[in-house]
């Protein structure tokens, strides 16, 4: 399309929406605050089109198609990839697509319709939505380099963190939970960063930045290094569980994907 035709329906576009969608300079032509909230939803639109469409191809005989699934950070994903193996077998078909971020993005992919599922590291609110509760934990703790002070201990109390440079998640900032444990409001902490991944945070303790509260066995202490964690005292364990819309209507791949969550969970419940 040429340039007076794209600039005429742009213009026909502002006036419909009744907001300055473009900064028109001599040289270049940027976005304004309403302009990228109309570009955001306009590519949710289309990535829930592509969705539709592929559930929408799925064969009556093979079941295939994609399975958009988002996540946090949690040891619990390898058990997640331990279902979709096992489903391969017989569907081979079956794609995934793995979303990470934490509860509020997820949710807020969930709402939209973007995904199919959501893992997620509780407390969260999942009231609103069907879910399957998973029969693991995730355990709390502290990463630190291995010179660090707090590394000579075997777990690490609330009083060893209340005058250490600390690194926490978002969702962690707003946990009431966390804060209890920790027995001091947030203002009385010494947070230096937080972050909503932590191979990234983790980078800052290699540093020696900060102590960064996260999850165990999400980034590897062993061998050459420099980092270890050390668990919470008394433990702070973290529930999981695996949440949809209610009154969903699955794809026949995501339909089989929760089938074999549940019989599959139902094993290892009565092991």
């Amino acid at each position: 399309m040429t340039q007076p035709p794209l600039s005429r329906q742009l213009k026909d576009l502002e006036n419909e929406v009744g907001k300055q969608l473009l900064i028109r300079g001599s040289k270049k032509v940027t976005l304004t605050e309403d302009g990228m909230l109309l570009r955001k939803r306009a590519e949710e639109m289309i990535a829930l089109m592509e969705k539709t469409k592929s559930e929408l191809s799925s064969s009556d005989e093979n079941i295939s198609g994609e399975i958009y699934m988002g996540s946090g950070e949690t040891e619990a994903v390898s058990t997640i990839a331990k279902v979709a193996k096992n489903l391969q077998k017989d569907h081979p078909f079956i794609r995934y697509h793995i979303y990470s971020g934490d509860a509020e993005h997820i949710i807020d992919r969930l709402d939209k319709g973007l995904i199919d599922f959501g893992l997620l590291v509780e407390p969260v609110d999942i009231a609103k939505y069907d879910y399957i509760r998973l029969p693991v934990k995730d355990t709390w703790g502290v990463l630190m380099r291995k010179d660090s002070p707090l590394a000579e201990k075997e777990s690490i109390c609330a009083e060893d963190l209340w005058d250490k440079p600390l690194i926490l998640s978002h969702q962690t900032t707003i946990s009431n939970e966390m804060f209890a444990w920790l027995r001091k409001d947030i203002s009385q902490l010494n947070i230096v960063a937080t972050y909503d991944l932590i191979y990234n945070a983790s980078r800052f303790v290699k540093m020696g930045f900060g102590y960064a509260i996260t999850l165990d066995k999400l980034i590897n202490t062993s061998g050459d290094s420099n980092l270890c964690f050390r668990p919470l005292y008394p433990v702070s364990e973290a529930g999981l569980c695996i949440v949809w819309k209610k009154y969903q209507v699955f794809s026949r791949a995501a339909e089989q994907f929760l089938r074999q969550i549940q019989e599959e969970f139902k094993i290892d419940m009565e092991a």
